[in-house]
């Protein structure tokens, strides 16, 4: 498969990055399904927030959610469209609702970062005149002929963003799609959010202190929405077999309504005699101080992450981690550097990595933050995302 890297160092100014055909600032409308918590989300607001700073007009379509406040923030405009919507008629719907805010806003790039709203914008960016871009931000289920023809939609832009090179990889195999309309653009980490020298003790206190953390006991992490693909039963299962108990396990997380699985998780700690060390602790606010709370962290995802969110900021705060070996973590994880990655749904294996993280000494755990930390800031950054993702918009301009 032939793909082509559009990953840059530096930051372009905004007049080198092209302009609209009549001299006016760009406007990029980002379209997904909904604003919650979430790597889909997390990147439409950063690519948003940089479009602003840019000098350009951001526009994000989506039915809401608690990140819009934080996107208007950044200096974007949100729309409140049922882009969460699978139903043939509201899809078609949602195409005149795009194409209308496409032509009253003056939009010059539609970018789609979902399947559902894909179908409806790119029928309204032709109607519309715009360019149209698609991110693929997972392998999405593709079995049986239906799905892969659902899934397709994402092949149509003009530029298909893949957010790791095993997602461009997985689009070469399963779709067969490849050449220089597919550009491998990594998910980035906001390196100055998640930085060890900028977390306060009084912020780790607090946060200790809520959490009841336990005096000299070694903390576990695991984040991530309580879902069964996330591995945390892996995780239970491989807390049984350590012959120790000076640590404390964190599973840090929403369960979005899996109120079965949330019991589920309960009954396995109370069955293997791991109540008071297994905690399920919730959301949490302020997950830099998380990270900097933990000995190690853990993404025991059983599914391939398409980039491992998780990984890449722990890592950036300096933190030994364990990740399955598989997905985007094979590229964020420097397996014997910065950490381990053990088979998916291996709680033996697991269980040996957890041994070795924890009895690692002060010397080799500074040594193992500092190349973390100097990973993701060389590699997976969100400037380095967000500079990518704009000079691909200009491109398109250019091309008008």
């Amino acid at each position: 498969m032939v793909q082509r890297s559009a990953v840059l160092d530096g930051e372009a100014e905004p007049s080198t990055r092209g302009q609209a055909a009549d001299s006016r600032p760009p406007v990029v409308l980002q379209v997904l399904p909904a604003l919650v918590t979430g790597g889909v989300e997390r990147s439409a607001v950063d690519v948003a927030a940089a479009v602003a700073r840019a000098g350009w007009r951001a526009l994000v379509a989506s039915s809401g959610g608690p990140m819009v406040r934080e996107l208007e923030r950044a200096g974007a405009r949100h729309f409140i469209l049922p882009l969460d919507a699978k139903n043939p008629i509201t899809l078609r719907r949602n195409v005149t609702r795009l194409a209308e805010l496409v032509r009253a806003e003056g939009v010059d790039i539609v970018h789609a970062r979902s399947r559902a709203p894909a179908w409806s914008a790119r029928a309204a960016a032709r109607r519309a005149g715009a360019h149209f871009v698609t991110t693929f931000h997972g392998t999405y289920g593709h079995r049986g002929l239906f799905k892969r023809r659902y899934n397709a939609i994402m092949l149509q832009g003009e530029r298909v963003i893949a957010n790791s090179a095993f997602i461009a990889e997985h689009i070469g195999e399963v779709y067969g799609a490849q050449g220089e309309k597919l550009i491998t653009i990594p998910r980035g980490v906001d390196v100055q959010r998640f930085d060890p020298s900028r977390v306060s003790a009084e912020r780790m206190i607090k946060l200790s202190t809520q959490w009841q953390l336990p005096d000299g006991a070694s903390v576990i992490l695991l984040p991530g929405r309580l879902t069964r693909w996330k591995g945390q039963a892996v995780l239970i299962e491989a807390l049984a077999r350590l012959k120790r108990d000076d640590y404390v396990a964190l599973l840090v997380g929403d369960d979005q309504g899996r109120h079965a699985y949330r019991d589920e998780l309960l009954e396995l700690v109370r069955k293997l005699g791991l109540a008071g060390r297994v905690r399920l602790v919730g959301e949490c606010r302020d997950m830099p101080v998380a990270y900097m709370l933990a000995d190690v962290v853990v993404s025991a995802s059983t599914d391939p992450e398409a980039f491992g969110r998780v990984a890449a900021e722990a890592q950036a705060m300096g933190r030994p981690v364990i990740a399955t070996d598989h997905g985007g973590a094979r590229e964020t994880v420097l397996a014997g550097e910065t950490g381990w990655l053990v088979p998916p749904g291996d709680a033996g294996a697991l269980a040996g990595a957890l041994a070795q993280a924890l009895d690692l000494d002060a010397d080799i755990r500074a040594a193992v933050a500092e190349a973390a930390r100097a990973h993701i800031v060389d590699n997976f950054t969100v400037e380095r995302m967000c500079n990518a993702t704009l000079d691909l918009y200009a491109e398109l301009l250019r091309q008008a």
